[in-house]
Order: C-alpha cells, then structure tokens, then sequence
C-alpha cells in the first residue's frame, strides 16, 4: 500500500494524539513535527524517533500531508504557507477564526488542487456513523453538549469550543436551507459564554435546538433525532446509538418488535453498540484515503465554514443576550 508522508503541526493536548496515531495508520509515514515550543518538540521528535522541524518551510520539504492542530487563530496563516507549498492539510475544527479566513482557505485549497479537510471528528463516531444504514430525514434534532471545566478552552467561547460539533451535525443531516437562527448564552465563570442554547430553523420547517455548557458536573453528548419515520437516539459520549422506526413491511426482521396498542403496528427498536473503531483513526485514515485514491475528503472546506459562519452567528446573539443581562 502506498504510504502518504505526514507530520503535525502544533503538539499539544490534541496534537500528540494525531503523532500516535500516524504512528501506527495504514497509508503513513510520519517524518516530523513543528511546535513553536522547542522543548515540547524535541520530547515528542525523540519519543517517534522523527525529526523536530525549525520552521514550517523545513517541514514542507519533508511532508506531503499535515495535520494542523494549532490555536484557532493560527489556522489560517499555517493553512496558507502549508497549501501554497502543495500540501494536503486537515485542520482542526473550527476551520479559521473568522468567516473571512475560512473563504481564504476555500480559495488556496481551490487554486493548489490539493485536500483540505476540517477536523470535525464526531462524524467519526460510530454513533454517526450507524445512520449510514437508514433514511435520515430530520423534522426536530435536539442536542445537549455538557462538559466539565476546563481551563484550557476559555480562550473561546462555548460555542466554538463545544456546539460547532452539533452545528455541524444538523447541517449534515439537514438537507435544506437555514432560514432563522435564535440563541441566548450565559457567562457564569470566564469571559466568555459558558452556556449556550440555539435554534435553528431550516426552509423545509426542520428545526434543531442546540444547548452546550462547559460547567457542568457530569459529561453528556446526546443528539436525538425524530422524523416522520420514526426516532433516533444517539449516545456520543458511549458511541451508541438507539433506533425506533414503523414497520414499513420491509424490515428485514432485525430488532425488537414493540405492539403499539390495538393499532396493529409495531414499532421496531435496534441498538447498535459502540463498533471500538477510534474516531481519530478513523478520520486520519479517511484523511489518507482520500489522498491515495484522489476522492472526496470526509469534511469539505466549505462544510466547514458554513459550519463555523453558523456557530459565529450563534456566538454573536449569545453575546448580545449577556449584554442586555449585563445591563438590567
């Protein structure tokens, strides 16, 4: 099998976890790192046995395909000098800083012929991934996002750090047009808001409320789903995923049978239960995949920054709503 050569660029918390796994990944090669923190970088160079490049430029010689898992506000600048050089790059969610960063990277990865993917990795989870297996067409999604505090992700606000994963989501499954965006947000213990609640309304009439905290005492993913077929309730955190359908008659006789009363239906239930894929090796590989076979990438450019124009959005009438309770 052909072998991609990659490196990380940024070997952080989440950086060193894209080094094991291109370690270890059918399709890589991994020959090197960057980190502006040179102790950072010689430790994780000297754990690999690959090489700490001193600058991007030296690491564009040496790669053909980078992961970077930078601070958002570095996406941008790291995407440019990586996609100028010829490199296939997959960028950590959110895609940019700023709707206007995001169309500059749409723009470079058009014009070098070359993959870019967005790092939006829950659609890796298996959970995500058993809706592969049924028609999905949402009329409500409801999603809770609830994390424990961590000090590490104040530097943005929760929407950025925790819904854009749903927002992303409930436009994947969605097929239709935004319409309306509703959202309020609340500052508990940083500068920034640390509880957020959308609704987005679509054209077809599908709506999809999003909540997600980050001070919260138990961790919670759960994302539901209900359409005129039945219902689907996914467990994030477990990567499981639980599905009620009406027997249509084409049932290949999977799952429990549920009587609905003297209607002389029944409603068929079917778990599917965490796979044990890991959803970074899952997307990285995907990631390789589409490079090797010159296909589409998991998570296209533009899917990103709508997903991160969305989430602005929220951000900016989250904001708004801590403004007017400031003020009363």
């Amino acid at each position: 099998m052909k072998k991609i050569k990659t490196a990380v660029v940024g070997v952080g918390t989440l950086g060193r976890h894209h080094l094991r796994w291109y370690s270890k990944i059918a399709g890589s090669e991994l020959v090197g790192l960057y980190d502006f923190d040179a102790e950072r970088a010689k430790k994780y160079s000297e754990e690999y046995n690959i090489t700490a490049f001193e600058s991007l430029d030296d690491l564009c010689k040496a790669a053909e395909a980078v992961s970077i898992v930078t601070p958002t506000t570095t996406h941008c600048e790291v995407a440019a000098t990586l996609i100028k050089k010829g490199l296939h790059c997959l960028i950590e969610k959110p895609i940019a800083a700023t709707n206007e960063e995001a169309t500059e990277v749409q723009k470079l990865a058009d014009s070098h012929q070359v993959k870019v993917t967005v790092g939006h990795i829950e659609r890796f989870n298996p959970a995500v991934q058993a809706l592969q297996d049924f028609d999905i067409q949402p009329s409500f999604i409801e999603a809770h996002r609830l994390a424990a505090f961590d000090p590490r992700g104040t530097d943005v606000a929760v929407v950025l750090d925790l819904m854009i994963h749903d927002v992303d989501l409930a436009l994947k499954f969605i097929k239709s047009e935004l319409t309306d965006i509703q959202a309020s947000a609340v500052a508990v213990i940083s500068e920034q808001a640390d509880i957020a609640n959308a609704r987005l309304t679509f054209k077809n009439g599908a709506v999809a409320n999003l909540t997600a905290s980050r001070i919260s005492l138990s961790v919670m993913r759960k994302l539901r789903i209900f359409q005129k077929s039945g219902y689907c309730s996914l467990d994030l955190a477990k990567k499981q995923a639980d599905f009620y359908s009406l027997d249509d008659g084409k049932n290949d006789n999977s799952g429990v049978r549920i009587p609905l009363g003297k209607s002389g239906k029944e409603i068929i239930y079917l778990k599917k239960p965490d796979t044990g894929k890991d959803m970074l090796e899952s997307e990285l590989s995907s990631f390789l995949k589409a490079i090797i076979d010159d296909g589409p990438v998991a998570v296209t450019v533009s899917e990103g920054a709508r997903s991160l124009e969305v989430a602005l959005e929220i951000e900016r009438i989250g904001h708004e709503s801590i403004q007017r309770m400031l003020e009363n």
